[in-house]
């Protein structure tokens, strides 16, 4: 063993030599210093790794705070929430009624997530509850306006198409056509009832064939043939025309709905069901045979806001489907028979003010308009004057011009048939062999006012003409025609 004074003989030795050489010397001192540096860098490091743990931990500490005061609003919103819709369940009705206008007051045009924060995500469970009451008591008329501007405040939303779907699932749809159909309702729950269902039809086609097959279109029709009031109609007029647009797999059944409407008795549903004929006839494309007969029968109104959307509609079916019997049925009205003459008097001729009328007033004004309708045809193309000419029109436009008991009926006829005179020599020959010379020329410079010099043997000439162009003869005569043309 080492004393304390001594050292090992091998490390003796070692120093010895170390201290021989010089350049030891340095490389003692740096063997000295490197765990000297070595002890500084790993104390920064210790330092930097306790500084960042105290900074995760107070971060760590932070968020634990944000998350209890984040669970704690959720509670409480939570809880709010349960609070409100137990004050619901557990209302009276005057609770109820104070509740939905304060809903109505504050939530008026958000959207389905500013809704849905409102209610704590909750928005779903308000909804159900009235929907359900709505079902129970639509019948009572209890809240009913509140209810439904409720309810269209949920599916009017933007971004809330879950609450469509929810008040689908419900039988929102069945529920709102039960309203149209309610005689003691006010006018004002219809008109929202139509509105949310507009609101329905404008989320897509899905909604629209789900309205369809709910017997929607039927529901709407009546409404709109059957109310008198005009907002009512014109809701309902709108929303039959969505129907119709990109909802190919019932857009037959709205388009004959709205044919089942013009037999009704309200000028106004008439005159509004026409407007939307006239869009929704391109998008159909075959016209239904139905629509021929609705629409002479509607030549008969006194209202001319109703004859002149009658009108433009025949000029546009001529280029349909239907065209034939719409020109015959036409010519035929040119000469009513004594049936028609004797039909049930409209209810406005009953009024003190039109006794003196006579009960034909309704066939002849019939057969002005159709006298109307042929002039506007005849100058759409040659084609519809040939073959109106192949019906015997010019006959009956003749025999039109003899009635003496309607002057708009004689004016009429004589601008279509003065039209046809001048466009066709045949037909201008035809006449003057039939009439004489005397009234052939009144008709040719006097059209619009010959029928006020008339006199009964004049009157009785037309009346009694046989006047009958022959398809040959007037194949014959175009042929000719085109002949000289090309020459």
């Amino acid at each position: 063993m080492w004393g304390r004074s001594e050292c090992p003989p091998t490390a003796s030795a070692g120093a010895a030599r170390l201290a021989e050489t010089p350049g030891r010397e340095r490389a003692i001192g740096r063997v000295a210093r490197e765990p000297l540096h070595a002890c500084l860098n790993a104390f920064e490091r210790s330092s930097e790794v306790l500084g960042l743990s105290q900074t995760v931990a107070a971060q760590a500490e932070e968020k634990g705070t944000e998350s209890t005061m984040t669970s704690v609003r959720e509670q409480e919103a939570i809880n709010r929430l349960l609070e409100f819709l137990q004050e619901w369940d557990n209302g009276n009705k005057a609770a109820r009624s104070r509740i939905l206008n304060d809903f109505i007051t504050l939530n008026q045009g958000k959207t389905g997530p500013e809704l849905e924060q409102e209610f704590s995500q909750g928005g779903s469970l308000f909804l159900a509850r009235l929907t359900t009451w709505l079902r129970l008591s639509f019948m009572f008329g209890t809240c009913l306006s509140e209810l439904l501007k409720a309810i269209s405040i949920f599916l009017s939303a933007v971004s809330g198409s879950r609450y469509l779907l929810e008040f689908v699932e419900i039988g929102g749809i069945l529920t709102l056509l039960e309203i149209l159909g309610l005689k003691d309702l006010k006018d004002e729950n219809k008109t929202q009832a139509l509105k949310l269902l507009q609101i329905m039809a404008n989320a897509g086609r899905k909604y629209k064939e789900l309205i369809c097959e709910s017997y929607g279109v039927r529901g709407i029709a009546e409404c709109l043939a059957k109310s008198g009031i005009e907002e009512i109609q014109e809701q309902a007029q709108h929303l039959l025309e969505s129907l119709a647009h990109g909802n190919p797999k019932y857009q037959n059944q709205v388009y004959r709905g709205m044919i089942a409407v013009l037999p009704c008795t309200c000028p106004r549903a008439q005159q509004l069901t026409l407007q939307s004929l006239q869009i929704v006839q391109p998008i159909v494309k075959t016209a239904h045979n139905s629509i021929v007969e609705a629409l002479l029968d509607l030549l008969q109104t006194m209202h001319l806001e109703v004859q002149f959307e009658a009108l433009q509609m025949i000029k546009a079916l001529v280029h349909y489907n239907v065209r034939s019997s719409l020109l015959s049925g036409l010519v035929i009205l040119l000469k009513p028979s004594l049936k028609e003459k004797e039909k049930i008097r409209p209810k406005i001729l009953d009024e003190p003010s039109m006794s003196h009328l006579s009960a034909s007033l309704p066939v002849f004004m019939q057969q002005a308009a159709a006298a109307k309708a042929i002039g506007m045809l005849v100058e759409e193309s040659l084609d519809i004057c040939e073959e109106l000419i192949r019906l015997r029109v010019v006959h009956h436009l003749l025999y039109a011009m003899g009635n003496l008991f309607h002057a708009d009926s004689q004016r009429q006829a004589s601008f279509s048939l003065a039209y046809l005179v001048r466009t066709f020599p045949i037909v201008a020959d035809h006449v003057r062999t039939a009439i004489g010379e005397a009234l052939f020329q009144q008709l040719m410079t006097n059209a619009d006012t010959m029928y006020v010099n008339m006199d009964m043997v004049q009157a009785d000439i037309l009346v009694s003409n046989k006047v009958n162009i022959p398809e040959s003869l007037l194949g014959e005569r175009k042929v000719k025609e085109s002949r000289e043309k090309s020459e």
